[in-house]
């Protein structure tokens, strides 16, 4: 059995990639998106559908409600069972999504013991401060405004009472999936924005109105998904603030920031990945490797 991942920002065209390497190597796909874990978001989280899955086998969708949770231990516990169920059934394994701190869970592991529900009780500049006069070293790697990884060390401080330093010393994160081959499709700047701009006209066609409409309805506003991109906007234009064409600009501007940080982290994150800005190459890699 092989297993890679696809990787890249959001309207770089992975899931038709995925789809179609999966077909040519008796393949099972594993989700790495955080929004289409959730049953009843399709068109928002932009999710292949049925027709699409044809007879491939998919974890890591609609795997929860939108009013459940969903965090990085139960998408640990989907890649075991879609590993399981590759080996059991002679299939490789493609893991293809943009939510790379999933990924980057999967290849360097993660560190036990520490509440995760310990949040800043105090200013997040503060935090940092105080951080950093115990250990400077760990802090220089972490920008003052960045503040879900200031809050994540200051809960190791307060749960441990260890510096994060002395901590990951202590317990140190063991890989998951240490030999995870990545594959990254990369587009210029422009095109990917024009890519985006297609996607959410087809999301707008596709009726994102009336989804959010009945998510709303039957879950709420409080719900963590119902504040993701293309949901939150829609709500913005449910409630009169802006009209049709501001939403689907709204949208598309904030899909594309989210692309910039996709690219920015995995850039950062993921030593060694194979990339390419023309699908047809990185297909034509990928295949060659499933064949070695």
């Amino acid at each position: 059995m092989k297993e890679i991942a696809i990787i890249g920002s959001t309207a770089s065209g992975k899931t038709g990639l995925s789809l179609d390497i999966a077909q040519k190597t008796n393949s099972i796909i594993l989700s790495l998106d955080s929004l289409s874990v959730y049953k009843e978001i399709d068109i928002a989280s932009a999710k292949p559908t049925i027709e699409e899955r044809g007879d491939i086998i998919h974890f890591g969708i609609d795997e929860v409600y939108p009013n459940e949770e969903f965090d990085v231990i139960q998408f640990i516990d989907c890649y075991k069972k879609a590993k399981e169920y590759a080996l059991q059934n002679n299939n490789n394994l493609i893991i293809v999504g943009g939510t790379g701190f999933y990924l980057k869970a999967l290849v360097e592991g993660l560190s036990v013991g520490v509440d995760s529900k310990i949040k800043l009780d105090i200013p997040v500049e503060e935090a940092y401060d105080l951080l950093y006069s115990l250990d400077k070293d760990y802090m220089e790697r972490i920008k003052k405004t960045d503040r879900y990884r200031v809050e994540k060390a200051y809960a190791i401080y307060k749960d441990s009472q260890l510096t994060p330093s002395e901590y990951f010393k202590q317990n140190p994160k063991t890989p998951i999936a240490p030999d995870l081959k990545i594959f990254e499709i990369l587009w210029d700047r422009d095109e990917l924005r024009k890519r985006i701009s297609l996607r959410t006209k087809l999301m707008m066609k596709d009726g994102i109105i009336d989804e959010v409409i009945y998510l709303e309805r039957k879950y709420t506003r409080e719900p963590n998904a119902m504040s993701s991109i293309g949901i939150i906007e829609t709500l913005e234009f449910l409630d009169g603030k802006i009209n049709k064409e501001q939403l689907e600009e709204k949208v598309a501007l904030n899909t594309a920031k989210l692309a910039k940080r996709q690219n920015t982290f995995n850039k950062g994150q993921f030593n060694g990945k194979q990339e390419s800005n023309i699908i047809q190459n990185l297909n034509s890699d990928i295949l060659k490797y499933f064949s070695l």
